[in-house]
């Protein structure tokens, strides 16, 4: 595995960490574009991106800029329910990212929204190129029939190390960079695989860890969905490297997202604790796919996550 570089200049003030994550996903409003717009385009926003090890384009970066995208797009009193998202190919982040908005229904209380996410091709024959399509739905609060399941027993977070904590004295720019620089606190409940496999229960795929903003934030409403997509995309792969014994740095290991859907049952604050709940039921023809749900402190389920990911281990020369 090729040892990323750190990006330049980390800053360790996690309260400014917090306030570069709102910065990240509270979008420009742009020119729309004629040679990508349709008669259902009706906004365009642009976006840039957090440095990361190795110099890529965090996916649950986009996802969540997305989300910000539709959801300014959608009519007043309608919050996202649901999305699923496309990965179509990695970002650079050397360059803004364009998000692109299709209005596809308007009606008497949900509303739909595409969202292509674009930049610039690596060639000028490439032209543009879409890195991410999403789709998402938004619907006015509403009365209805109840039930869900609860969230499991789990310690309390505060008790828990923190990823500074567990990385403590490692001296890797990726540990570096995930002990001061990610704005959302991960902590895990089962014992955690940077370095590592989970060799106290070899075999199993489950996974629970909890996870917050790493400082309080003010923001809209809008902006705590969008967290809540950003943060999801940090573990989901986790289930399926741990059912197969392996670890974030197994050599061989190439790993990237195919396609990432959330259902929100309930909307969050991003400053409190969430614990997501993973399992990964399937892996199979170079493909995992892991499920999670998300649940607040108060034990209530808040949103479902699945996620479908190329894994592949290369071995031998």
């Amino acid at each position: 595995m090729t040892t990323p570089s750190a990006p330049e200049n980390p800053r360790h003030d996690p309260a400014a960490v917090a306030s570069g994550l709102i910065d990240l996903l509270d979008l420009r409003a742009i020119d729309l574009d004629p040679a990508f717009s349709s008669p259902a385009t009706v906004a365009a926003y642009e976006g840039d991106s957090s440095p990361q090890p190795g110099g890529h384009v965090f996916g649950g970066q986009v996802m969540g800029q997305a989300v910000t995208a539709v959801g300014r797009t959608a009519p007043a009193g309608r919050r996202i329910h649901s999305m699923y998202s496309y990965f179509l190919a990695p970002g650079d982040p050397d360059h803004p990212i364009r998000f692109q908005v299709d209005a596809l229904r308007d009606g008497g209380s949900f509303s739909v929204r595409r969202v292509l996410a674009t930049q610039p091709g690596r060639t000028a024959e490439e032209g543009e190129r879409t890195i991410l399509a999403m789709t998402a739905s938004f619907q006015e609060q509403q009365e209805g029939l109840e039930h869900q399941e609860r969230a499991p027993q789990a310690p309390d977070p505060e008790g828990l190390p923190t990823t500074a904590e567990v990385l403590s004295g490692i001296d890797h720019p990726v540990a570096q960079y995930w002990s001061t620089q990610r704005p959302i606190d991960i902590r895990h409940v089962t014992d955690p695989i940077y370095f590592r496999p989970d060799t106290n229960a070899a075999g199993s795929d489950a996974q629970m860890v909890w996870m917050r903003t790493i400082a309080p934030i003010e923001a809209e409403p809008l902006l705590h969905d969008a967290i809540l997509a950003f943060a999801s995309d940090y573990t989901p792969f986790e289930p399926i490297l741990r059912r197969q014994g392996l670890s974030w740095i197994t050599p061989g290991l190439r790993m990237a997202t195919i396609n990432h859907a959330i259902w929100w049952h309930r909307h969050i604050d991003a400053n409190e604790w969430l614990l997501y709940v993973q399992r990964s039921p399937s892996a199979s023809g170079g493909r995992g796919l892991t499920h999670g749900q998300v649940f607040d402190r108060a034990g209530d389920l808040v949103a479902t996550v699945t996620q479908e990911g190329m894994i592949r281990v290369k071995t031998g020369d």
